[in-house]
């Protein structure tokens, strides 16, 4: 039907944001040092908390998740990573927010809430509203 196309490519839409957004993320955080990572802006001061190898394991979440989020459909294999990855990336940002709260870094939290929210979206809709598959 209409509305299901239109949701199915609302998910598209959405998970291609995602996709861009934590590439460029986790690319950057397992082959930057922490030094130059830091360096891109006061956004991303937060890193003074960690240790450069959790960052790097922060970074190579990101990329698992691009991953479970890309492949099973175009391998048309076990859907239910879809969501999953996506529900990894609402734990993710669960994290970041805290991090942000904790550092009263108001504007910056509400970012990680928009990739909050667009992450549950993917989640839900490949669940509820138009799995793959089905």
């Amino acid at each position: 039907t209409r509305r299901e196309s239109t949701m199915n490519l609302a998910l598209w839409i959405v998970t291609g944001l995602l996709v861009a957004g934590y590439l460029a993320g986790g690319v950057g955080m397992l082959v930057m040092s922490k030094k130059r990572f830091r360096a891109l802006g006061e956004a991303v001061h937060y890193v003074d908390h960690f240790s450069a190898g959790f960052i790097k394991m922060i970074g190579a979440l990101k990329l698992l998740a691009v991953a479970g989020l890309l492949l099973p459909p175009a391998l048309d294999t076990a859907p239910m990573v879809v969501p999953l990855a996506a529900l990894g990336l609402v734990l993710l940002m669960t994290g970041a927010t805290t991090v942000r709260i904790i550092r009263r870094e108001w504007r910056n939290a509400l970012g990680d809430l928009v990739f909050f929210t667009l992450a549950a979206f993917v989640a839900w809709g490949r669940v509820w509203a138009e799995p793959f598959g089905g």
